[in-house]
């Protein structure tokens, strides 16, 4: 009895403990609490999903774009325009984001319960509970203001509250405040900026642009979006992020249309970075040149707008740079599949280190952030140990997350911005967002491009001799699809997307996965992308084919140690494509490590670059160290496994990895969305397994592999050939 009683009060305080941090854990969570507070979309027009033809209009390189019937420029307290001339459909819901942004709320457009609920406000601005009406399209009257730069400090402040603290500057000679003016609005409902230094004679209506350089910089900002949101965009953000470059006197534009975290429509972001510099033009002058500038998602948007044929930039850094997103999914839709067979449903532990000879990503112990111990709780939700020691790879602590958010349509991490009954009308993807051109089958759901049939998943390792047979086989016959989007489920990411169970946890998302039930005894069914839709990707320009007619300059950091989504192999696919098509000689390819920092002498080249009206001699491929230091520069200093030769300076000094497509066969330029096939036999007869004796395996293959193996040796369906734009696309 005395020791149940001593047991007893040990127990009760670790139970009382236990209790406690059960009920606090979803609060250290990255849920989606931080949208509880914004404003919620009530109501729209009821969409029927519809079955919808692919886009078979020509390649945009070859649009006569129609002309923009709007006056310029917008004048202060006025509206911009809201109607898209050529980029596609008004898309609903819109999620208004311009109270989070200082703008205050929206315009009421209609009193139907469609959108946001619009109020009045009492003497000291603060919302009442009588309700205006709706806004659906989230507009807001175009406005100046003016900011200063706090001596000292990177920040910026509204000129009223300076108080002898103004930082000064020099431009052409002269000392000046560090003031900048700030015009804001929206275009094309997205909330555009426009920031300049302030002229002595500034004023609202009549800009002074005398300390203008005559340069225009557009900013480009990146994440992975689905649409359905206006995106935040603060006055003080633009000119805090250029702020270098507004020392030197170039004028800034951007709008939250072009910050792919918010959308991936390349029709609608070259749109509006139209109107935005139209707007430009209009008030503030014609700029020598227009730079682009932007990381990531804003470095695709520079690379598809250079190809797509607009005349809207001059010349791009493209920072931390893919070629394109819609190619990323390709060999980023891999990762979890790989994932959940090393994590779940392989027969031995794959290592950190061992799982980058089938994903080709890079990947290592001692690597770990906030979220590792949750996937390891969910190892052992399903029974399996935790890893040891802690580690990461791309695929889990860079990738994990987006390919629900590109591909399921019963998810969306920003929901509560929505009413249920929105969230349940709604087809929640990157397909569905852009289902006027990939089109819609006959459920109505939008048809998609991605497909592994036939991809050997590990066939470098197993030539290398990395990788046994029996494993190569046991993990081709398990890796699967993604299951058709009719057949998908809401994700069971726990509280993250406000689950309760945790049991039911998947950080995978393995139940919207074709898996085998047999061990692989009955292989798992492969994804079949829809052919309509990738020809309609690479003809509508989603698809960075390599016809770039301004000069780019690709500029990144090395974070592969990081295990960072954008590794420095994504340049050379860029390259790849560039030299198919013969454009090679526009694009640099500089990668530096932290802290330095050479977009100022990026901006400098690329400014003498167009005034040379030819690349200079100066110009020319390099790597850098972290003070700065030129390290190697050259044509040959990035040469390297992707184009055959021994490596340069640069790529002995910054590596490059691959992908899980890279080492199953495929080339590096990583343009193939579905390859062309050629039955387990005809392989065998090539030899494509040598020097691995794979004939005692044929009718495994065969097995796994109805359908045949890929041939990379021909162009798929998707990939351009090398020909002028226009030409057939192979397959």
């Amino acid at each position: 009895m005395k020791f149940a009683k001593i047991m007893a009060l040990l127990l009760t305080p670790l139970l009382v403990l236990a209790i406690w941090f059960w009920n606090q854990l979803p609060n250290w969570l990255p849920g989606n609490s931080r949208y509880k507070d914004m404003p919620t979309v009530v109501g729209m027009e009821p969409q029927p999903h519809l079955p919808m033809p692919s886009y078979s209009g020509p390649h945009p390189r070859e649009w006569q774009r129609p002309p923009d019937p709007f006056p310029y420029p917008i004048q202060p307290g006025d509206l911009g325009p809201y109607t898209p001339i050529y980029a596609g459909p008004l898309q609903y819901p819109f999620a208004c984001d311009g109270e989070d942004s200082g703008l205050g709320q929206p315009l009421v457009d209609n009193q139907d319960g469609y959108g946001i609920e619009v109020f009045a406000l009492d003497e000291q601005g603060r919302k009442t509970r009588q309700r205006l009406g709706y806004s659906k399209d989230c507009l807001h009257p175009t406005r100046v203001s003016y900011y200063y730069n706090r001596a000292g400090t990177d920040n910026f402040y509204p000129l009223e509250q300076a108080s002898g603290d103004i930082a000064r500057i020099s431009i052409n000679g002269q000392d000046i405040d560090f003031v900048v003016r700030s015009e804001a609005g929206t275009i094309n409902r997205f909330i555009y900026n426009i920031t300049t230094l302030r002229g002595p004679n500034d004023t609202p209506e009549t800009p002074d642009m005398q300390y203008w350089n005559q340069q225009l910089i557009y900013q480009f900002r990146g994440g992975v979006g689905i649409g359905y949101r206006q995106g935040r965009l603060r006055d003080t953000d633009l000119p805090e992020r250029r702020i270098d470059q507004l020392r030197e006197g170039y004028a800034l534009a951007y709008s939250s249309g072009n910050q792919t975290s918010n959308h991936y429509n390349i029709w609608l972001a070259e749109e509006t970075a139209s109107r935005v510099k139209r707007q430009f033009v209009a008030r503030y002058g014609t700029p020598e040149f227009t730079l682009g500038i932007g990381g990531s998602g804003g470095a695709i948007q520079q690379y598809l707008i250079g190809q797509n044929g607009t005349g809207l930039l001059d010349a791009g850094i493209a920072l931390y740079a893919y070629p394109d997103m819609l190619t990323q999914t390709i060999y980023a839709f891999d990762c979890e599949l790989l994932e959940y067979y090393f994590d779940q449903t392989a027969r031995k532990t794959w290592s950190w280190p061992s799982r980058r000879k089938v994903a080709g990503l890079n990947s290592r112990d001692g690597v770990h952030d906030n979220r590792t111990w949750l996937y390891e709780l969910a190892m052992i939700i399903r029974g399996r140990a935790p890893h040891w020691p802690l580690g990461a790879s791309e695929c889990s602590l860079a990738w994990r997350g987006l390919t629900p958010l590109v591909n399921n349509p019963r998810f969306v991490h920003f929901e509560p911005r929505f009413s249920p009954d929105i969230s349940r009308q709604v087809h929640w993807s990157h397909w569905e967002e852009l289902r006027h051109i990939y089109g819609a089958d006959e459920n109505g759901y939008a048809r998609q491009t991605w497909d592994n049939v036939g991809v050997q998943y590990g066939l470098q390792a197993l030539r290398d001799g990395e990788l046994g047979v029996d494993t190569f086989v046991h993990l081709n016959a398990n890796i699967g699809g993604w299951k058709p989007p009719a057949e998908m489920r809401q994700e069971r990411f726990w509280h993250l997307n406000g689950d309760d169970d945790l049991f039911a946890f998947s950080p995978w998302s393995h139940h919207n996965m074709q898996l085998s039930d047999d061990a692989g005894y009955t292989p798992a069914p492969r994804s079949q992308g829809d052919p309509a839709a990738i020809q309609a990707a690479v003809q509508a320009g989603l698809v960075f084919t390599g016809e770039l007619s301004i000069p780019v300059i690709d500029l990144r950091h090395y974070l592969e140690p990081a295990l960072d989504m954008h590794h420095a192999s994504a340049a050379f696919s860029t390259r790849m494509r560039l030299q198919q098509r013969g454009y090679a000689d526009n694009q640099l390819i500089w990668i530096t490590a932290t802290p330095h920092n050479p977009v100022p002498q990026a901006l400098d080249t690329l400014v003498l670059w167009l005034r040379e009206g030819k690349r200079p001699q100066t110009a020319q491929d390099q790597c850098f160290g972290a003070d700065g230091t030129l390290l190697a520069a050259g044509e040959d200093v990035w040469d390297g496994s992707w184009n055959g030769k021994t490596p340069g300076r640069c790529m002995q000094q910054y590596p490059i990895y691959g992908t899980p497509r890279s080492v199953a066969g495929e080339d590096l330029r990583g343009d193939l969305f579905k390859c062309s096939l050629i039955s387990v036999d005809e392989a065998l007869a090539r030899g494509l397994y040598a020097p691995v004796d794979m004939q005692p395996h044929q009718a495994r293959l065969q097995r796994i592999f109805p359908e045949g193996v890929c041939d990379y040796s021909v162009p798929g369906l998707g990939q351009r050939m090398a020909t002028k734009v226009g030409d057939g696309v192979g397959g």
